[in-house]
């Protein structure tokens, strides 16, 4: 299947089941119901979020939910630690210290290697054996709500991760309705190499993600070593990384088929330090990139990644939400 059938599938079964409620709901009550749903569709445009967006919160798989639903917002590229701890994996009997920044690397005994290396593989064994009920179970949960997840980003896609891992990770994002893993872009071809072709046996897409590595060919030798290689493009990295805005719109352009997914953020670009910032106060062309996508009629979801400090009194929702509404009225205009 190619990606453009893929994300038209996502989409076509997201109106069969909004229809679905429209064909029951001649009551008042089933209206309303199907009325008080987030949205998140703008124009044509399907903005979502990652619940990366949300770190700062509890990530109870529950509490993420009803943070979609408090944004407004029906699509949503959803982390893998919260979905694996609620499902029960094996709890990391190592605490380490966080890393504090400028510090160097914390030097760990081989007392606590040791117990690292048994810790990641009760882990691996655990996921090759997994029953995908609960996935499912979670999926029902959000789609009844009215929240759809378009792509899985559990931290199992990795070199050092068993193909068994790789193959839990696409059976799960299937499971959860996704159509996409997502993993940051590789530095080994090998590896690009070795995803692409398990996601070919499994019928499922692999969105690479960049940061300040991203250029017009980062993707280049991926995308040419398999069809189910594709691009999780964030847009603000790419304006940080020193890239133009119209070398992104032409890269979304030439590349549009390819990119399951894309980041929304603001930057500043690098010539002016590269810094996150709230929507209108960087150097992501966020009004030239969704309109492109309205215009276009681009269908890869446009999706929030909340990474700039959130203000004293405020908290993750309410950003992401005026993350939303910022989006909304650059669509409207």
């Amino acid at each position: 299947m190619s990606s453009n059938s893929s994300r038209r599938a996502f989409l076509y079964q997201s109106s069969l089941a909004s229809l679905g409620i429209l064909v029951a709901g001649k009551s008042a009550l089933a209206r309303n119901f199907f009325l008080s749903k987030p949205n998140s569709l703008i124009r044509g445009v399907q903005i979502g979020v990652t619940t990366y967006s949300f770190r700062s919160m509890p990530v109870h798989p529950d509490k993420l939910l009803q943070y979609c639903i408090d944004s407004n917002i029906n699509a949503v590229e959803l982390k893998g630690d919260e979905v694996e701890d609620y499902l029960g994996k094996p709890v990391n009997p190592v605490k380490m210290q966080p890393r504090v920044p400028g510090q160097p690397k914390q030097e760990l005994s081989e007392e606590v290697k040791a117990q690292l290396k048994q810790y990641k593989e009760q882990v691996a064994a655990w996921r090759e054996s997994v029953s995908m009920d609960g996935f499912t179970e979670l999926r029902k949960k959000f789609n009844a709500a009215g929240v759809y997840i378009f792509a899985y980003k559990p931290n199992a896609l990795a070199a050092d991760n068993t193909d068994g891992e790789v193959t839990y990770a696409m059976r799960a994002a299937k499971a959860l309705g996704a159509t996409s893993v997502s993993v940051e872009l590789p530095s080994d071809p090998a590896q690009t190499k070795r995803l692409g072709e398990l996601a070919e046996k499994n019928k499922v897409y692999v969105g690479y993600h960049a940061h300040l590595q991203a250029t017009e060919t980062a993707w280049d030798t991926a995308l040419a070593q398999s069809p189910n290689n594709t691009i999780n493009l964030d847009c603000g990295h790419y304006i940080a990384a020193g890239n133009t805005k119209e070398s992104l719109l032409s890269f979304i352009e030439a590349k549009h088929k390819k990119i399951t997914s894309m980041h929304l953020k603001d930057r500043k670009s690098k010539a002016n330090g590269g810094k996150n910032t709230p929507w209108g106060e960087g150097d992501t062309p966020l009004k030239d990139i969704l309109t492109l996508l309205k215009t276009k009629k681009y269908k890869m979801p446009a999706t929030i990644e909340l990474e700039y400090d959130i203000p004293t009194g405020s908290d993750a929702v309410k950003e992401t939400k005026k993350c939303r509404d910022y989006a909304q009225q650059l669509l409207d205009a």
